[in-house]
């Protein structure tokens, strides 16, 4: 098949690479995954040979109507879907979650399955390395940002390795690396909503104090103990937790959060 740009295909072909990818994943047989962006089948194949079924979540028709020739419907499932508007509490709890991401969309769709992430077991994704860089960046540091922030609420995750362009069809102009991302066991203990909408607008304005960027009063920062001169990249996942929870009890500012005023 020839890769799309539109989909920002990029085939995983090194048999080195994915047996890699494998044994981190360790898939066993009667456990529930879902491969999003299988492509050629390149990860498919090995993760069907320890399988029983698994679930594909492909775009691209041509690649889905390949996958369907090929391996039976017991077997495996192909949905051809968008993962990004894809629902994924449709699955049953405990689900495992593996993929080669589109690097031109790999951002807004690990936004998305953070919202899923007290339904699913782990998940394992190659992706670009800055965006891996940006994931497990820590606070004050040049890559800290509002996906860094967003997913450390929700997920322990570890860099496993880098894989150069070369081990993809066409190669890419970037380094990869694989990264695994397993849910914490505490749910996030605020309103997920006013959560998102206070990082996304506190990033959006990163070079700005926390007097200007955040939804605060004088008398909020005094009651957090945070500094409203420092910039929104100096405070930690648990800081903006924090700064979610005194908003949220706040029904007037509650609304205007949620409201995007």
């Amino acid at each position: 098949m020839k890769p799309r740009k539109r989909f920002g295909q990029h085939f995983l072909h090194d048999p080195g690479i994915l047996r890699r990818i494998v044994e981190a994943i360790a898939p066993a047989r009667g456990e529930r995954m879902v491969e999003i962006g299988p492509g050629e089948g390149a990860l498919t194949r090995p993760l069907l040979e320890r399988l029983e079924h698994l679930t594909a979540i492909e775009i691209d028709r041509d690649l889905s109507a390949h996958l369907t020739r090929e391996f039976s419907a017991d077997r495996l499932t192909v949905l051809c879907a968008d993962a990004l508007d894809f629902d994924f509490s449709a699955f049953p709890a405990g689900m495992r979650v593996v993929g080669n991401l589109p690097y031109n969309i790999s951002t807004p769709i690990l936004f998305h399955l953070a919202r899923y992430a007290d339904r699913l077991r782990d998940l394992h994704f190659m992706l670009q390395l800055e965006v891996v860089q940006r994931m497990v960046a820590q606070p004050s540091t040049p890559d800290y940002g509002r996906l860094s922030v967003t997913l450390q609420t929700r997920f322990r995750m570890t860099q496993l390795f880098k894989v150069a362009p070369g081990a993809f069809r066409p190669p890419p102009k970037v380094d990869s690396a694989v990264v695994r991302l397993v849910p914490l066991p505490e749910k996030m203990p605020c309103d997920e909503a006013v959560f998102e909408k206070i990082v996304r607008g506190a990033f959006s304005a990163r070079r700005k104090t926390l007097r200007n960027a955040l939804p605060l009063s004088a008398s909020d920062y005094v009651a957090l103990g945070i500094d409203p001169m420092l910039r929104p990249e100096n405070l930690s996942p648990g800081d903006y937790v924090r700064v979610a929870r005194q908003v949220s009890a706040r029904p007037a500012s509650r609304s205007s959060v949620r409201s995007g005023a």
